[in-house]
């Protein structure tokens, strides 16, 4: 893999990619929610999806398909309003302890398809304007002209969604330890209003980027 890339570059590119990876954002504080509501497991799908959209939009930042997508904002404003508007209905049912991600002590399950919660992930990554002109700004410098183009872009990508990976994983237990604690009787609703909470903010956040 190091065959790839300059080293020196790589020895830029990790802390600081990790550094803004850990930094609370959509999908850290999604992951956290999740993590709270349905737990490390099901959240795995949410990420699965995260990471496709992480991936996809560093890539196309890359090469150029960045560009339209910014020069054409009315893609963002649907997958903004819709995404955000999914977000707050989820967030709202979760609040009031209803739904399929509200945590039920009684039932003990969640029905959540692992479909959606993928296309959850997927469609908060990618619609996330920021995102897409953090990486135009940003993984550009780290491509050295001198070694092969295609090669060392992969690496870099994979790294990319390694460390998204880690952070996604440590908000997401985060959340889960934060669920046992407080998961009994008397605190299960409270449990789903912070968590409901979270989702509401992250959708009106989605939307009004």
């Amino acid at each position: 893999m190091f065959d790839y890339i300059n080293i020196s570059i790589l020895a830029i590119f990790i802390p600081t990619f990790f550094f803004v990876s850990i930094t609370p954002g959509m999908c850290m504080t999604l992951s956290l929610s999740m993590g709270m509501s349905i737990g490390l497991k099901k959240t795995m799908y949410m990420m699965v999806g995260e990471l496709l959209g992480v991936g996809l939009v560093a890539t196309s930042s890359v090469i150029g398909v960045a560009a339209i997508m910014l020069n054409h904002p009315t893609i963002f404003l649907v997958l903004k309003y819709c995404g955000g508007a999914y977000l707050i209905y989820l967030g709202v049912t979760m609040w009031l302890s209803r739904g399929k991600m509200a945590l039920n002590l009684e039932e003990c399950s969640f029905n959540v398809s692992r479909k959606n919660l993928a296309i959850q992930g997927f469609v908060t990554a990618i619609a996330n304007p920021k995102g897409w002109a953090f990486f135009i700004a940003l993984l550009p410098p780290f491509i050295d002209e001198n070694l092969a183009y295609v090669p060392q872009l992969a690496v870099l990508i994979f790294l990319i969604l390694l460390l998204e990976f880690s952070c996604l994983i440590i908000y997401a237990t985060g959340g889960t330890t934060l669920r046992k604690l407080l998961q009994n009787s008397s605190n299960v609703k409270l449990l789903n209003k912070i968590a409901g909470s979270m989702m509401i903010g992250i959708g009106i956040w989605l939307a009004l980027t």
